[in-house]
This record gives structure tokens, sequence and C-alpha cells, in this order.
């Protein structure tokens, strides 16, 4: 009686979790979505538990262990949420996959423990792909949060014959496999985990930092097939539902920043993605413009169409909340002001629209590239806040560019623009824009929310 109310528990679970998925997909139904997952994830949680405390032979010492350590994770987890940074959000994201795929290693290493000798084939199979699955989770998640985090450099690390050393790694892991079924030793399970770590660290490490927005992505969906392997170990059906929605709309979504970013799939998944370019560049693009904020207050004054790309800059500077106030002192003044947003701006998916979200900008005026880039040859001003990579034309213009035919937001045809930058300094991806030498852009430096907080005094 208590397993089949605790599948019939796990069905609503499952059903719950694909109606988040569902909201999720669209800013007005976000809170809704959120709010079907969370729901579903309680309920999950206290069937697994009910189930759990059914089967045990000690059950109040059960409970008690699953209460403390359910309290220990519950309390960090409020507390990273409460004192996250929204700028933060993308590193605290790849350390939570880490933690996914470290589960997964842990749980299979366990699993193989506890059935000895007695693990058929399949089962053995199960517990040596989700240990390697976790292990890269685990080590790839890590190299993420580091280079977004800035503790170390987010220049792809090109070790010699790199595509070699990863192949090995993979033939080693299969000959691995071949012995561990055949055998039933932890010697090759723990062999691989070892190799399965330097891989991951290498797979994640070799990738250009430029490109970090899809490896979240592509992180996201290893920590999801990650999941499903533990739920293969366990028995847990709802565990296998959940890690393949993660897993699959992971893929879904790193396919369609690849196509947006003009990038091949398999070489993200292959860790071949991003070169090692140079931060400078000797080709002369001429003498670049600086403007003031009262001269960019003019200029949107005399506008009647605005379009405003942020990017990451916007985003370390926290600029979003004096970003919204000027777009509705704009439109107050009649002028039509819209936002253009490139598929990987920021450091994760969606990043810059949950900031412009956070600061209640309205949702219909939030653009995608797509959507805004037919428009911007007849906009007044264009305003770039701490966007640089996705508003590079040498990705259109440039054959030889690293990021060349890269889909890039074309603000250079507005008749202005004025780039909110601290510097001349290249972007994350190391290449030089020309943008910034154009001759209706202008550079507006320093701090870009006090920059926008001038304007708006100056309008």
């Amino acid at each position: 009686m208590t397993l089949n109310l605790v599948q019939a528990a796990y069905i609503v679970a499952a059903v719950l979790f694909v109606l988040s998925l569902a909201g999720l997909s669209k800013h007005e139904s976000a809170k809704e979505g959120n709010a079907f997952g969370v729901t579903g994830m309680a309920l999950a949680l206290a069937a697994t538990v009910w189930g759990v405390l059914d089967r045990s032979a000690h059950p109040l010492t059960t409970f008690l262990l699953i209460a403390v350590a359910m309290a220990v994770g519950g309390a960090i987890g409020l507390w990273r949420a409460r004192v996250v940074e929204m700028t933060q959000m993308p590193e605290l994201v790849a350390m939570l996959h880490s933690f996914v795929g470290l589960a997964a290693v842990l749980v299979g290493i366990n699993s193989f423990l506890t059935e000895g000798d007695g693990a058929d084939a399949v089962h053995s199979v199960e517990v040596f792909l989700g240990v390697f699955i976790g292990a890269v989770t685990f080590t790839g998640s890590i190299v993420a949060f580091l280079k977004l985090s800035a503790r170390i450099k987010s220049s792809p690390l090109m070790l010699p014959a790199r595509h070699w050393l990863n192949l090995a790694a993979l033939v080693v892991s299969a000959g691995l496999l071949v012995w561990f079924v055949q055998s039933h030793s932890i010697i090759p399970l723990l062999v691989m985990t070892v190799i399965a770590l330097a891989f991951g660290w290498h797979l994640v490490a070799s990738i250009g930092g430029g490109d970090m927005p899809v490896v979240v992505s592509m992180l996201n969906s290893y920590s999801g097939w990650a999941a499903a392997a533990a739920g293969f170990m366990l028995g847990n059906d709802l565990l296998i539902v959940t890690g393949a929605l993660v897993g699959s709309s992971g893929a879904i979504l790193s396919y369609i920043m690849c196509t947006a970013m003009n990038r091949s799939f398999f070489s993200v998944i292959a860790g071949g993605f991003g070169q090692e370019v140079s931060v400078g560049d000797d080709k002369d693009y001429g003498e670049h413009r600086e403007t003031i904020a009262a001269d960019v207050a003019e200029l949107l004054r005399d506008a009647s169409t605005v379009v405003i790309t942020p990017g990451y800059g916007m985003a370390v500077a926290q600029a979003q909340y004096p970003v919204a106030e000027l777009t509705s002192q704009l439109r107050k003044k009649g002028v039509n002001v819209r936002f253009g947003i490139h598929p990987v701006a920021g450091r994760l998916p969606g990043h810059m629209n949950v900031l412009l979200a956070e600061a209640k900008v309205p949702y219909d005026i939030v653009l995608e590239m797509d959507e805004i880039n037919g428009d911007l040859s007849d906009t007044d001003v264009v305003l770039v806040i701490g966007a640089n990579d996705t508003v590079n034309p040498s990705a259109a213009e440039d054959p030889g560019s690293p990021i060349a035919g890269m889909p890039v937001l074309e603000v250079w045809k507005a008749r202005n623009v004025v780039v909110f930058k601290r510097s001349m300094a290249t972007g994350y991806a190391g290449v030089q824009n020309p943008l910034f030498f154009k001759e209706n852009s202008q550079m507006l430096f320093g701090d870009a929310k006090e920059r926008v907080e001038d304007i708006i005094k100056a309008l």
C-alpha cells in the first residue's frame, strides 16, 4: 500500500516538474512555473522519506538522520539564496551542478559496495556510467565556477594533443568498464573515477571564457544525466524522470545557444570550443571618441527611438535599477525605448532578462536579438551598457576573427551608438571591438551605474 502511494506521489511530482518547465519558458508564467517545481520537489521529498521510513527497521533513527541532513542542507541553501548577488548567480549555478555530480559518484560507489558480487552486468554498467558522468560533472562544474568567479584565467587551457588526451580518456574508461563488469572489482571503478575527474577538469578548462554561458548550460545537462544515472542505481523512477528532464532540456538549450553563436554543438561537448586569442590587436582602427553624461542626455532628449543592449558589465555595476529608471523617464517623454538581448549576454542563459525583470522593466519591451536587429538601422540612439563581444561587428565583417560568423546585435547600424565601459579593454573573449572606433560611436567611460544616474540627473 505504501509503495503504491509513493509511486502515485512520484507521478504527480513528475507532472508538476513538466508543468514547471513549461511555465519557466515564458516571463509571464515563470513565477507559476517556479511554484510548480517547488511543490513537486516538496512532494517528492515527502514521498521518498515516507517510503524509506516504511522499509526501515529503525524508523526513528532513520528519520533523525534524514532530518539532520535536510536541516543542514536547507540552512546552507537558504543562507546562500539570501546573500547571493545576481551577478554571482552563474557561478552559484555552476557550483550547484558540481554537487549533483559528486552525489552521483558517491551513490555509485555506495551502490557497488552494497551489491558487491551479487550485482548483474546491467547494474554494473549503470554504476560505472553513473560514476563516470558524475565525476565529469563534478570537476567540470568546479572549473566553470572558478572561471566565472575569476579565480582562474578565463582563457582556454591549450595542452598539446588535447583532443587525443580526451579520446584516450574515453578509450581507457571503456576498457575499464569491460574489466569492471567481468571482475566485479572496485579497482577499475576507482581508476576510472580518477580519470573521469581529470577528464572533466580538462574538458571545461580547454573552453574559452567567452563561451561559458554555453558551458553552464551543458553542465546543467550533464548534471541531469548524472541524476538519472543515480536514479537507475537506486531504482528510483522519479529521479530517472527528473534527471532525464533536466538532461534533455539542458542539451536542447545548449544546442539553441550554439546555433545562436554559429558554433558546433559537438565541438562544445568535445571540449574544443574557444581558442586562445590575443588580447591585443596590431590593426589600427583609428581613434575612439569620448563623451560625457550631459551630451548623452541631449542625444536621448532629441531621440524618438532608443534601444538598450545590456551585457555582463551592467550586472557587475548593478546598473539595472537606474537603467529601469532611465527607461521610465524616457517613455514618459514619449520616446520609444526597447531592449535588445543577445542569447548569450551575461554569464548564464537568461541572465540579462532576470536582471531587468528584477528592476521591473516591462516584459513587452525586452526583445531577443532576432526581434530587434531589423529595427536597429531605424534607431536614433543605441546604449550599449556593459556589452562587448555580443555587439562586435568583426563577427559579421572579419572572416579571420575568432568570433567570425557569430550572430551579434548589429548596433553599429543605428544613427548614434553610446558605449558604456570602464576602459578600452577587450571583452571576455579577448577580441578587439571595431565598434568603439566607428564614426557614429562614442565612449562613455566609468562605472555604468554612476554614468546612468548622471544621465538621469541631466535629463
